[in-house]
């Protein structure tokens, strides 16, 4: 009954929403915005999945064989959060992990030490180099689809024979994982990249602050092939460099570069769509402190706009990867060339509640048909070239709908800090958290 409820609830939320000749005639309360952002969001991972593997595409707009290791990952979230909002049943949604977790394990599926390539064919299983020599391995794309499979581990706890194979599965492809094969044979650092065809070639040691926080996090505490805490502090924290301390419009940063006041805002999102930095302490920084100050210093750039850019202002903000109108780049105050991603601002709620919903109603309101669609709000648009997107990526539309249920009820959150290898790898680093 709850469910068919839900159903009968999102029709009249959905007939107010935008749609091209049409002007809203009902204003959506937070609850109900939120959840229809969640709902479009969703959709995206739901209904444009490959049927034969469940995978996210990597866009909407092109290359439609292109599966999104990492973007599938955050897919998985995505599932979970559907089946709390009744978006799906659980039945559902456990029948599409267990698609998904079957064909990431099936042996024509590649992978190379356990890990996965950034893209693969979505029907198939095989590699789509993601660039000449990057053919093979890519352990921060694998680190974010473990994201997602151990919070689904987490998640699909009852006794039925659909729930206990997703965990099986989940459970023996974690202990294949071979993270310390990334360390290259000493305590330096992890690398980004390994491939059959060319080796250590692309040789893209992982050095912080960045993204990739979960991969050290996860290599840390696999239960079968673990790197020891001095990769941690080597690698991740590069010996201390990684902490910043400067001071940006009144607020510390506690930690990323100078130039880019912390970077794009992906960097704050990836790695904590199952990591709870609240309270998550190690001998580098306050995690939660660096979230919020990473975020409310993107904002006051912005609402700054030393460049004089069309369309920034107090309701309008967030600067991260996107694509652009003039291709895809890692858009920050280092790099900013009047693109705003709705990404950016709406994956940041859990960090500025205020702020985050101010954005998400302008856009959806104020904006409506020329950045809403589909899939929800279009990946970017640049107003000053009279410029919107005409494609939803995954990786910017999972950090949507998976940081509005964590700011909401903290959901995924508490999956992935329930899994005891995880605790166990905190543990191992030296962190401080209400979880442990």
């Amino acid at each position: 009954m709850k469910y068919y409820f839900a159903l009968f609830i999102f029709s009249v939320i959905l007939l107010s929403a935008p749609s091209c000749g049409s002007k809203k005639t009902v204003r959506l309360s937070d609850d109900e915005l939120m959840t229809l952002v969640q709902r479009r969001t969703f959709d995206y991972f739901w209904d444009f999945a490959f049927k034969e593997s469940g995978l996210a595409r990597e866009r909407s707009n092109n290359s439609p064989q292109t599966a999104t290791i990492g973007g599938s990952g955050f897919g998985v979230m995505a599932i979970i959060v559907g089946i709390e909002r009744d978006f799906v049943t659980r039945e559902q949604g456990a029948e599409r992990i267990l698609k998904i977790v079957r064909f990431l394990n099936d042996k024509n599926t590649d992978s190379y030490h356990g890990m996965w390539p950034h893209w693969m064919d979505g029907s198939s299983g095989k590699t789509i180099p993601f660039s000449r020599k990057d053919d093979g391995a890519d352990i921060v794309e694998t680190s974010f689809m473990f994201e997602g499979l151990l919070a689904a581990r987490q998640y699909f706890s009852s006794d039925s024979p659909v729930e206990a194979e997703i965990r099986g599965i989940i459970d023996a492809m974690w202990k294949q994982a071979e993270w310390n094969f990334f360390t290259r044979g000493d305590d330096n650092a992890l690398y980004w990249h390994w491939s059959p065809n060319n080796g250590w070639a692309m040789n893209h040691k992982i050095n912080g602050y960045n993204e990739c926080h979960i991969t050290y996090i996860l290599a840390a505490s696999s239960p079968t092939y673990s790197i020891d805490s001095s990769v941690y502090d080597n690698g991740w924290a590069s010996s201390g460099k990684i902490r910043n301390g400067k001071n940006y419009y009144g607020i510390t940063l506690p930690l990323g570069s100078d130039k880019g006041k912390g970077g794009p805002l992906f960097f704050t999102h990836y790695s904590y769509l199952g990591l709870d930095p609240r309270g998550l302490k190690d001998a580098y920084a306050d995690y939660g402190q660096q979230m919020q100050a990473h975020v409310l210093i993107n904002r006051a750039y912005c609402l700054d706009n030393p460049c004089d850019y069309k369309g920034y202002g107090e309701k309008s903000w967030g600067l991260t990867a996107s694509d652009g109108d003039s291709g895809y780049s890692a858009h920050s105050p280092g790099n900013d060339t009047g693109v705003i991603s709705p990404t950016a601002a709406i994956a940041s709620i859990p960090y500025s509640p205020e702020y985050s919903l101010d954005a998400m109603r302008y856009y959806y309101e104020e904006l409506g048909d020329k950045v809403w669609g589909e899939y929800g709000f279009k990946d970017a648009f640049n107003l000053t070239q009279d410029w919107v997107a005409d494609s939803y990526l995954a990786i910017d539309e999972g950090p949507i709908i998976v940081m509005i249920e964590n700011y909401r009820t903290g959901l995924i959150w508490k999956l992935f800090m329930s899994h005891p290898d995880v605790l166990n790898g905190l543990r191992k680093l030296g962190f401080v958290s209400p979880y442990l």
